[in-house]
């Protein structure tokens, strides 16, 4: 079962210091996951220049130049963000029993963990 799902608050925690350029403290939601190579896209993290040729369409329209986007990051150098303490923290399982339809089924559950910090 994943860590990190598409839509979480993850914040950053390794890499380049922010005064240095980098986005290391830097939250934002997790825009894709890339599972079978362990990576994932946040929202605002992580940008990268791309150049493409100028060229034509059809209509004549100009296409090409800079452009701008979020590039992957390993799953690694991101932690979930803890909904009540808005920090990094570990993610835990639990196994609880859900009622659906008069029939009972055992689903793993995430959740967020608490640090010895945080109590």
């Amino acid at each position: 079962m994943a860590n990190i799902k598409k839509g979480d608050l993850v914040q950053v925690i390794t890499g380049r210091t922010q005064a240095r350029g980098g986005s290391r403290g830097k939250q934002g939601r997790v825009i894709e996951v890339f599972a079978e190579k362990n990576r994932v896209i946040v929202e605002g993290v992580n940008f990268v220049t791309k150049h493409s040729r100028v060229g034509q369409t059809q209509r004549g329209t100009k296409t090409g130049g800079i452009e701008t986007f979020e590039a992957p990051i390993h799953v690694s150098n991101v932690a979930l963000v803890d909904p009540d303490s808005k920090k990094p923290t570990r993610v835990g399982f639990r196994e609880e029993v859900v009622e659906k339809d008069g029939v009972k089924r055992t689903v793993r559950i995430r959740y967020a963990k608490k640090s010895g910090k945080d109590l």
